[in-house]
């Protein structure tokens, strides 16, 4: 069995993927600097400084150990953090009828976030072990480990209930099991899935209800679901309602136009009339403050981010490594791709945060904690074949 060994070698500077750790420092900054406008308090980002030199604390003694004791490892992370989640339903705080933080004093734990980080590894490590060169693609019998994996903790944060994280898990350990080469009939089944859920969004809100057709899934859903997926089709349905906070968040995101109304001089974010500002829709007060440009810079960067972690992946001395490392890319750009596109309208409003710019502790230094293992995945490929 593998153990704890922390070493630093002065040829390892030379494989640290510099860029990835600029970019994660850039968007961090970027972020302590936006929330002290979105949240108004001092000591929301000031808590924030602090959880962000927690995580980078973290990240640094993460990159220091050997990745492969997180092979060795992965079932007891991965284990832990499911009972964690589990756990909540005993011991956890409820909050807007959701049962997803454990707290403690001043602390608030939130182990979902800290789950993705288990399914990844878990995931890496058994993409690792299988592998059989004679046999690169993965049938029906083989895939059912991972789908394990990712469906029982999924299902657990779904019942919190926990519907945007859940859903984060599920788009992230997809990728990574498109990337293990599942065989080519499970691909298409997978396209076709995708498209029997575009027939039953259309079928159950976007047609004519007058013709006395029968839905399939909508008279299941809650009124709530059922009023965000209206929204988000037709925003202007019920403005004052459920589709305030996306007309409010597009209003903002319009009205910074191309270089912003300057820092606290957003309306929009100064009047509070966007809520969750400091959380879910944080980047429509970067929008609203600082405009088109600085949200091109912004997205450039994460650009950077999610290219140099395909990098190290790419230049991998093992699967494990390899794995790792498109996990957490594929992580970081679900959660940008459906905030940013919640935000100007393009998807249903979800809880999802913005990696590394939204408050959140757990958010924050969990996101750090999967950068600190791509890093370390980077600066030891050269040790090992």
């Amino acid at each position: 069995m593998a153990v704890l060994q922390v070493r630093f070698e002065r040829k390892m500077l030379a494989h640290v993927p510099w860029g990835l750790i600029f970019t994660t420092l850039a968007i961090a900054g970027i972020g302590i600097y936006n929330l002290a406008s979105a949240a108004r308090v001092p000591t929301m980002w000031m808590s924030q400084s602090a959880y962000l030199g927690v995580g980078l604390i973290a990240m640094a003694a993460v990159c220091l150990v050997d990745y492969r004791f997180f092979h060795q490892w992965a079932p007891v992370l991965y284990g832990l953090n499911l009972l964690a989640c589990c756990a909540l339903f005993v011991i956890g705080h409820k909050a807007k009828g959701a049962v997803g933080w454990f707290v403690i004093g001043p602390l608030r734990l939130q182990p979902a976030e800290f789950m993705k980080i288990g399914v990844i590894l878990m995931l890496a490590r058994y993409y690792h072990d299988t592998h059989r060169p004679s046999e690169p693609s993965y049938g029906l019998v083989r895939l059912i480990p991972p789908l394990l994996i990712v469906l029982v903790p999924a299902a657990v944060i779904v019942i919190q209930p926990d519907l945007g994280t859940s859903m984060m898990i599920l788009l992230a350990s997809a990728t990574v099991i498109l990337f293990g080469r599942p065989k080519l009939w499970i691909v298409v089944a997978l396209a076709m899935a995708l498209l029997s859920v575009s027939v039953v969004i259309w079928n159950d809100f976007v047609r004519d209800p007058s013709d006395n057709h029968r839905t399939l899934i909508r008279h299941a859903m809650k009124l709530h679901q059922q009023q965000r997926i209206v929204s988000w089709l037709n925003p202007e349905a019920d403005v004052r309602g459920a589709s305030y906070h996306a007309v409010q968040s597009m209003i903002a995101v319009g009205s910074g136009e191309l270089t912003g109304k300057g820092w606290r001089q957003g309306t929009q974010t100064g009047l509070s009339f966007l809520p969750e500002q400091h959380t879910d829709f944080i980047f429509s007060v970067w929008a609203e403050e600082h405009g088109f440009l600085a949200c091109l810079l912004l997205l450039l960067l994460y650009g950077g981010m999610l290219l140099g972690s395909l990098g190290v992946a790419f230049g991998a001395r093992d699967r494990f490594g390899a794995f790792v490392a498109v996990g957490v890319a594929a992580m970081i750009f679900w959660h940008v791709f459906q905030n940013i596109g919640m935000v100007i309208g393009l998807l249903p409003v979800t809880g999802i945060t913005l990696p590394l710019m939204s408050y959140g502790g757990s958010s924050l230094v969990s996101v750090l904690i999967s950068l600190g293992l791509v890093v370390n995945v980077g600066m030891r490929r050269h040790m090992f074949t």
